[in-house]
């Protein structure tokens, strides 16, 4: 049995440390990602296998995120979490070519914009959180969304890639080096009766 002042300690560290597992599994998505991306061409088999990390890693992020941000808004977030795992299941069965016709048309990259979308949103009402990272990962999610259409993507492109991984780095570092305001989170969760 934890001495009470021990389990204090695991209560309030208890945000911040999820808000760090989930920087460290945002920077893992991001490295396997961008790694799966360059050698897709060329080693397919080894491109396939880090785009399976690192959609493993978002599922993680996905769920973390969910854990944090429904004192925010419960429905929200669990819309947020439905898109991205959607997103995740459809990149994955795409390395397996088990994606039939209509769902084949569906880039994950709009599915995570939507996610961005909401997921910024939610922080942008957080307290625990600043604001501008919610704006950041909000524009990165409109970015996203220009994959909604092979041409509209490649007409933007490359610079429909730079607002995402703004967005998505500057909250991965901010989750990475400060995690959230563990009191700010407390008071928002006390507010909304959950703690």
């Amino acid at each position: 049995m934890l001495p009470a002042e021990t389990k204090e300690q695991v209560a309030e560290a208890s945000p911040r440390r999820k808000a760090r597992i989930a920087g460290v599994f945002y920077l893992l998505t991001i490295l396997t990602g961008a790694f799966a991306a360059f050698v897709s061409g060329k080693l397919v088999v080894y491109g396939d296998a880090f785009s399976l990390v690192a959609t493993a890693c978002y599922v993680v992020v996905t769920v973390l995120f969910y854990g944090l941000f429904k004192l925010v808004d419960e429905s929200l977030s669990l819309i947020a979490a439905l898109f991205s795992l959607v997103g995740c299941a459809i990149s994955a069965a795409n390395v397996f070519h088990l994606v039939s016709y209509p769902l084949r048309a569906v880039n994950p990259l709009a599915l995570f914009g939507v996610y961005c979308l909401l997921i910024g949103y939610l922080i942008f009402r957080s307290t625990f959180l600043p604001r501008i990272l919610g704006v950041l990962l909000a524009f990165g999610g409109l970015s996203w969304l220009t994959f909604i259409s092979p041409e509209l993507a490649n007409y933007f492109s490359p610079y429909n890639l730079a607002p995402g991984i703004l967005g998505e780095g500057a909250l991965t570092v901010w989750l990475l080096l400060f995690g959230v305001n563990t009191e700010r989170w407390k008071e928002q969760a006390g507010a909304g009766g959950e703690l």
